[in-house]
């Protein structure tokens, strides 16, 4: 580590970025028993300076550069709209710091490729964000499925989506910034799918563009050789369900809304009859162990020496980021 001696037995982060989930994973952080945040950078010194008083302390810095450079972080935790994600992770992967960057890694698989391709090169840390993976009901969604307990999986459905007043400056209708309903919120269902089923063999899409040109609302069928398949579903412009089930050729798995960040699931199994028993109910108090779990993740790896995590792979933020693309450009 390169804390200073007051700090040295605590894990220090630097937060790039003061937005809404910046200071969301910053309050976690803070809380997180041997962690702190050391420094925050953002593009105004007073709006890093706002955000360090508000949320756990640590050095403002008027550049991401200058708080990338801060002897005192450990790790970057970047958090800033999507377009802006490269040239951090770039920064700090060139400054040997280990790297959590908010998903998605890249507005396009070409530049996430890049990306990952550099810290390979470096051996430096790095992992995008999902913080999904960490929560421990889709955990334990993962473990079902893999322990066979529900026979082979046939289909995966899953939509996340609401209606987004159209702003054209607004983030996710800029695409300056990477907007779209696809890289924000459809990247959800598609790493649920993939998690679960693996690289697809098949896609089909079919959406509608905003008036600025970005992917308002989307559907994707996925296919796997066998006959598995996908029914995924992503919206600005309309409330979705925001649910997910997972079946089996053996049972089926219920996630309650929003499933992303559920805090509970119903796991059903069949007997001989095929008829099934009373479901298995499953819950947690609160989604946002989640992106304690993800922290912790980023720490142990990086204490123990590991360029990537066993959980988030980074061969599985290329393979979700690659089935968005196709189906952007599908879209047209």
């Amino acid at each position: 580590m390169t804390a200073t001696d007051e700090t040295a037995d605590t894990f220090g982060w630097g937060i790039a970025a003061t937005g809404s989930i910046a200071e969301t994973v910053g309050r976690v952080i803070a809380a997180e028993p041997g962690m702190r945040i050391a420094a925050v950078g953002s593009r105004s010194k007073d709006r890093a300076a706002e955000f360090a008083a508000k949320v756990a302390g640590g050095t403002a810095y008027g550049s991401y550069a200058d708080m990338i450079a801060d002897p005192a972080v450990d790790a970057v935790y970047v958090a800033t709209p999507h377009a802006q994600h490269r040239a951090i992770v770039e920064a700090a992967i060139a400054a040997r710091k280990p790297v959590l960057c908010e998903k998605p890694l890249g507005v396009t698989f070409a530049e996430a490729e890049a990306l990952v391709a550099q810290a390979r090169a470096a051996d430096v840390f790095l992992m995008e964000a999902m913080w999904m993976r960490f929560n421990p009901l889709i955990q334990r969604v993962q473990a079902t499925v893999e322990s066979g307990a529900l026979g082979e999986v046939r289909s995966v459905s899953a939509s996340l989506g609401f209606p987004v007043p159209y702003v054209p400056q607004h983030r996710l209708w800029n695409p300056a910034l990477g907007g779209g309903a696809l890289l924000d919120l459809g990247i959800y269902p598609v790493a649920l799918a993939y998690l679960l089923l693996g690289s697809p063999d098949s896609m089909a899409a079919v959406g509608a563009l905003g008036p600025s040109g970005v992917d308002a609302e989307t559907a994707l069928l996925l296919g796997w050789n066998g006959g598995a398949r996908a029914m995924l579903e992503t919206s600005l412009v309309g409330m979705l369900p925001m649910t997910a089930t997972v079946v089996g050729t053996k049972g089926r798995i219920d996630i309650a809304p929003a499933f992303q960040e559920t805090t509970h699931i119903s796991v059903y199994t069949y007997g001989a009859d095929f008829r099934p028993a009373v479901p298995e109910e499953f819950r947690i108090d609160s989604s946002s162990e989640a992106y304690a779990a993800q922290a912790r993740e980023v720490r142990d790896c990086v204490r123990a020496g590991r360029v990537e995590s066993r959980i988030m792979p980074l061969d599985a933020t290329l393979g979700v980021l690659r089935i968005l693309e196709d189906a952007r450009s599908s879209l047209g």
